[in-house]
């Protein structure tokens, strides 16, 4: 898979589930955008983002990796680089 069709499916499967299970605008879900301000998720929230991160990509994150992700961007662009490394 090309690195742009992943990233555009890393970015529509993570607001798909987004905008269904929590009622995100999906308008809020820019790439620049502060995940923690925009979404307003727990931290239960956010280990069921993971779980389908994981599922879905076949990747394994932890607590940790969100320590250092602030922008949807940064997200993105840590999957990516576990889906790489897989």
């Amino acid at each position: 898979m090309s690195t742009v069709a992943q990233r555009q499916e890393i970015e529509a499967t993570t607001k798909a589930f987004l905008v269904d299970e929590f009622e995100v605008d999906g308008d809020l879900i820019l790439p620049t955008a502060n995940m923690k301000d925009t979404l307003a998720l727990d931290s239960l929230d956010y280990v069921d983002l993971v779980v389908v991160i994981q599922d879905h990509f076949g990747v394994k994150l932890t607590a940790e990796d969100f320590q250092r992700i602030d922008t949807f961007q940064d997200f993105y662009e840590h999957i990516e680089q576990r889906i790489a490394r897989a």
